[in-house]
């Protein structure tokens, strides 16, 4: 695609989605590792609030932001935005990224970090294994895996490092595991 064919007001876009995910990745830099203050959580939700409802209506007119409109760095961008937004965006963005992807406008490891969430939300096992869940004071443990045995070639087709044999093995395996878990760590 030629630069005469890239829509002006799309591509004027990528300096504020890299702005709106570098505010995304402050304040979530600035969460208390062990014990994040209350405070500390707010600041988190406003920002993604309100990038939520700047982020919204552009994919909703536009599609998905993929690189040949915003660049790698603003559709990497993009993708941070989505990540931390409401389920329910995740799931209705979640087609719009893997058609980007299919069309090599957006890159494969988002789709895989944005459709693992996806399955989260709706507590299904995830294919990639990018998403972990700390309860209470113990390690992170990733969610559960579709396939466990296959999860490093999933991620190798995709560019993604190997889980070591330790996470995989530590993966919870239901959902009902991770209540169980939570609620015997509530006591």
């Amino acid at each position: 695609m030629n630069r005469a064919s890239i829509d002006p007001e799309l591509a004027a876009l990528r300096g504020k989605l890299v702005e709106r995910a570098a505010a995304d990745q402050r304040v979530r830099a600035e969460l208390d590792p062990f014990a994040p203050t209350p405070e500390q959580w707010d600041n988190v939700h406003r920002v993604d609030a309100d990038n939520v409802r700047w982020f919204a209506p552009i994919v909703a007119v536009y599609g998905w932001p993929g690189r040949r409109a915003v660049g790698v760095d603003g559709a990497h961008a993009a993708w941070v935005l989505a990540q931390h937004a409401p389920a329910p965006y995740r799931a209705c963005w979640l087609p719009k990224l893997r058609a980007a992807v299919a069309n090599r406008d957006a890159a494969p490891r988002d789709l895989a970090y944005l459709s693992d969430q996806v399955a989260i939300d709706h507590r299904r096992p995830q294919r990639y294994g990018t998403q972990r869940v700390r309860i209470g004071t113990e390690a992170e443990h990733l969610y559960p895996l579709r396939r466990p045995a296959e999860v490093n070639l999933a991620r190798a087709d995709i560019g993604l490092d190997p889980l070591s044999d330790t996470a995989i093995d530590t993966a919870y395996l239901s959902y009902n595991e991770i209540a169980a878990k939570i609620r015997r760590n509530s006591r």
